[in-house]
């Protein structure tokens, strides 16, 4: 595994080997020792994963203290553009955003720290995107903020976006915690 330093403080591209032969592929996505030697978190609480058509967006999902947490988000099915947002308002990358692409053939994942608000534009049918979280979801500390909000540029024009993520507050009007 190789840690590659975004723009955002604590935002990691996470480069590792995918295995494959004449059986399919091998991604291994956590690994205590190598966490630890990079001074990342290993105590995780919760692991999911969403589907996704293609032109779905999610996000900008995140949540607030007591519940806000580290999260390992990785595709293991499809691909993505995801999409990291600073909503650190002491952070000298505040409202910046970072942008990747994920696919279950990169062998790349992320590791995004407290304080960020996360989301992905699905680019195929059935993509999955798995997160791993260091708490357990809490719906009363459960936030975002608009998808349109923040300069990003998801080169879709018609995208199928959920009512709840439609309704989040834009940036601006968003009264971070972080």
């Amino acid at each position: 595994m190789e840690t590659i330093e975004t723009s955002i403080k604590g935002l990691l591209l996470i480069k590792n080997k995918l295995f494959s032969d004449n059986r399919g592929g091998f991604l291994k996505i956590f690994n205590e020792d190598f966490y630890k030697d990079n001074h990342l978190s290993t105590d995780y609480r919760e692991c999911y994963f969403s589907i996704s058509h293609k032109n779905v967006i999610r996000g900008m999902h995140f949540q607030i203290p007591p519940a806000d947490h580290e999260k390992i988000v990785y595709v293991s099915n499809g691909a993505v553009v995801d999409v990291v947002v600073d909503i650190r308002t002491k952070s000298e990358t505040y409202g910046q955003y970072c942008s990747f692409e994920l696919s279950d053939t990169s062998g790349e994942f992320l590791y995004i720290p407290k304080g960020c608000a996360h989301g992905f534009l699905s680019l195929n049918d059935n993509t999955v995107v798995n997160y791993i979280q260091t708490s357990v979801y809490n719906p009363s500390c459960d936030c975002g903020i608009r998808y349109d909000s923040f300069g990003f540029e998801w080169g879709v024009k018609n995208p199928i976006i959920s009512d709840r993520d439609l309704s989040f507050p834009t940036l601006s009007n968003f009264k971070s915690p972080f």
